[in-house]
Protein backbone atom coordinates (compact mmCIF):
# COMPACT_ATOMS: atom_id res chain seq x y z
CA UNK A 1 0.00 0.00 0.00
CA UNK A 2 2.69 2.48 0.80
CA UNK A 3 4.34 1.63 -2.49
CA UNK A 4 1.47 2.12 -4.08
CA UNK A 5 1.06 5.62 -2.50
CA UNK A 6 4.73 6.66 -3.45
CA UNK A 7 4.30 5.19 -6.98
CA UNK A 8 1.47 7.43 -7.07
CA UNK A 9 2.82 10.59 -5.66
CA UNK A 10 5.89 10.16 -7.94
CA UNK A 11 3.74 9.83 -10.97
CA UNK A 12 1.83 12.95 -10.84
CA UNK A 13 4.60 15.11 -9.99
CA UNK A 14 6.36 13.92 -13.40
CA UNK A 15 3.34 14.03 -15.08
CA UNK A 16 2.98 18.41 -13.74
CA UNK A 17 6.71 18.21 -14.02
CA UNK A 18 6.06 17.24 -18.03
CA UNK A 19 3.27 19.30 -18.56
CA UNK A 20 5.12 22.36 -17.37
CA UNK A 21 7.73 21.58 -19.96
CA UNK A 22 5.44 21.56 -22.83
CA UNK A 23 3.01 24.58 -21.76
CA UNK A 24 6.51 26.72 -21.95
CA UNK A 25 6.81 25.35 -25.51
CA UNK A 26 3.42 26.21 -26.65
CA UNK A 27 3.43 29.54 -29.06
CA UNK A 28 0.43 31.67 -27.84
CA UNK A 29 -1.68 33.65 -30.06
CA UNK A 30 -1.26 37.50 -29.85
CA UNK A 31 -4.34 39.57 -29.27
CA UNK A 32 -4.66 40.50 -33.32
CA UNK A 33 -4.61 36.81 -34.00
CA UNK A 34 -7.47 35.90 -31.49
CA UNK A 35 -9.68 38.32 -32.72
CA UNK A 36 -9.41 37.81 -36.13
CA UNK A 37 -10.09 34.10 -35.59
CA UNK A 38 -12.76 34.88 -33.22
CA UNK A 39 -14.57 37.00 -36.32
CA UNK A 40 -14.42 34.77 -38.66
CA UNK A 41 -15.78 31.92 -36.44
CA UNK A 42 -18.61 34.85 -35.59
CA UNK A 43 -18.87 35.26 -39.03
CA UNK A 44 -19.12 31.62 -40.12
CA UNK A 45 -21.87 30.52 -37.74
CA UNK A 46 -24.36 33.19 -38.86
CA UNK A 47 -23.59 32.45 -42.39
CA UNK A 48 -24.46 28.82 -41.39
CA UNK A 49 -27.38 30.05 -39.85
CA UNK A 50 -28.82 31.61 -42.60
CA UNK A 51 -28.05 29.16 -44.43
CA UNK A 52 -29.74 26.41 -43.14
CA UNK A 53 -32.74 28.88 -42.05
CA UNK A 54 -33.11 29.01 -46.02
CA UNK A 55 -33.04 25.17 -46.87
CA UNK A 56 -35.54 24.33 -43.91
CA UNK A 57 -37.76 26.91 -45.18
CA UNK A 58 -37.27 25.44 -48.60
CA UNK A 59 -37.52 22.00 -47.60
CA UNK A 60 -40.89 22.66 -45.12
CA UNK A 61 -42.25 24.62 -47.86
CA UNK A 62 -42.06 21.31 -50.21
CA UNK A 63 -43.01 18.52 -48.01
CA UNK A 64 -46.56 21.11 -46.99
CA UNK A 65 -46.93 20.98 -50.93
CA UNK A 66 -46.62 17.47 -51.24
CA UNK A 67 -48.74 16.01 -48.21
CA UNK A 68 -51.28 19.08 -49.10
CA UNK A 69 -51.43 17.35 -52.64
CA UNK A 70 -51.57 14.04 -51.47
CA UNK A 71 -54.37 14.79 -48.53
CA UNK A 72 -56.99 16.56 -50.65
Amino acid sequence: MAEEKKNFVQNTREYIDELRSEMRRVTWPNRKQVESTTAVVIVSVFLFAGYFAIVDTVLRRAVTGVLTFFTK
